[in-house]
């Protein structure tokens, strides 16, 4: 969990690399994990690339925002509770501070601000990033040609629609099948109250990536009248532009509903569950690990895993890039990763956002 270093040198160094990821981590959960694995699994060794491709399949399996939780697991396993806590905290507390402002600006003055240039090149790049991740993840991850026909199952089925939980599951229990078969063994046997029960109700209950939250608000919220559709449209807005977790789009949210208090009873609310499912799965990955049956369910789950970043990758990709520019800015990035390994993820991001703009007076 650590070397000779102190504990206060540990959790200063979790609190650096995290409040680093949460503010230069544009695109969402799969682009957050790619930066994640270059920073505590190729960087810092922090945790074996197996240990860290586990915990991404278990992630996946739980409610909540996937690379929050992440990023509680990795803090953990360098600085302990107080690093699940702090890794949490320092991830989101970015994007909560960005948002809150953009939130007093909107209700202030009605309109987000102009951001679309520098966007331009951002999703481009981060797409290197993801690629990057998927290839070092996916060396660990495919042991067998087996777990690499269920890989690109799973990713057709993505693709195609399927829900990204009901493929978890359906193809971590084909694991368990196929192991069971091949072993020859058989089955046995001012603080507003209302704006948080909603949060937290949202937080405890959502599977998968951010993007499946504005579903959830959409019925919870614009539905029942205490929202207005443009306001959950912006709330998404602000969610894709600023930086860490799409979750974050919960504050901006709470502060429409309920001032500065509905913003803080909002992230609360969405966050808090993700703290108390992290903490509580945490000892029992490794125990799932030494088990052949739950092994067999988490190298499935972890292929599959991998399977859905490259789905998010083909559909980033058909979004992002559709001229030269894009090309060209998405191709930069990918030479300056493969060339450049210990190239910082932020030079990137801010390198696509430049060119990018500069793109895009052309």
């Amino acid at each position: 969990m650590g070397d000779s270093k102190t504990k206060k040198q540990l959790y200063t160094e979790v609190a650096r690399v995290f409040i680093k990821l949460g503010v230069i981590g544009f695109g969402g959960p799969a682009v957050h994990i790619a930066m994640m694995e270059e920073e505590v699994v190729r960087k810092r060794n922090w945790l074996s690339p197996q240990h860290f491709l586990d915990l991404v399949g278990a992630t996946n399996l739980i409610p909540g925002p996937n690379s929050t939780e992440m990023t509680m697991h990795c803090g953990y396993e360098r600085a302990g509770r107080k690093g699940l806590l702090l890794a949490g905290v320092c991830f989101i507390l970015p994007a909560v501070l960005i948002t809150g402002f953009i939130a007093w600006a909107y209700q202030q003055y009605g309109k987000l601000p102009q951001v679309q240039p520098f966007l331009f090149g951002i999703k481009p790049a981060v797409l290197s990033i993801i690629l990057m991740a998927m290839i070092s993840l996916g060396r660990k991850a495919i042991k067998s040609l087996q777990l690499a026909l269920i890989g690109l199952i799973a990713l057709i089925a993505v693709l195609l629609g399927f829900n990204e939980i009901l493929v978890f599951f359906s193809a971590g229990t084909l694991g368990i099948l196929l192991h069971l078969i091949q072993s020859g063994r058989t089955i046995n046997g001012v603080f507003p109250l209302p704006v948080f029960w909603i949060f937290l109700k949202i937080g405890s209950i959502l599977y998968g990536s951010g993007y499946v939250l504005f579903a959830f608000l959409d019925a919870e919220l614009v539905e029942t009248g205490l929202l207005s559709k443009q306001a959950l449209i912006d709330a998404i807005a602000v969610g894709q532009f600023t930086p860490g977790p799409v979750f974050s789009s919960a504050t901006f949210i709470g502060w429409q509903l309920g001032g500065p208090g509905g913003a803080v009873a909002a992230t609360i609310g969405i966050f808090l569950p993700s703290f108390v499912f992290v903490a509580l799965l945490r000892p029992i990955i490794p125990i799932l690990r030494r088990s052949l049956l739950m092994g067999a369910f988490l190298d499935t789950v972890n292929v599959v895993a991998i399977a859905v970043i490259g789905a998010v990758l083909f559909e980033m990709g058909s979004e992002s890039i559709n001229d030269w520019r894009t090309m060209l800015i998405a191709a930069l990035g990918l030479i300056g990763i493969y060339f450049f390994p210990r190239l910082n993820s932020a030079i990137i991001v801010i390198g696509g956002a430049l060119v990018g703009y500069l793109l895009s007076l052309i």
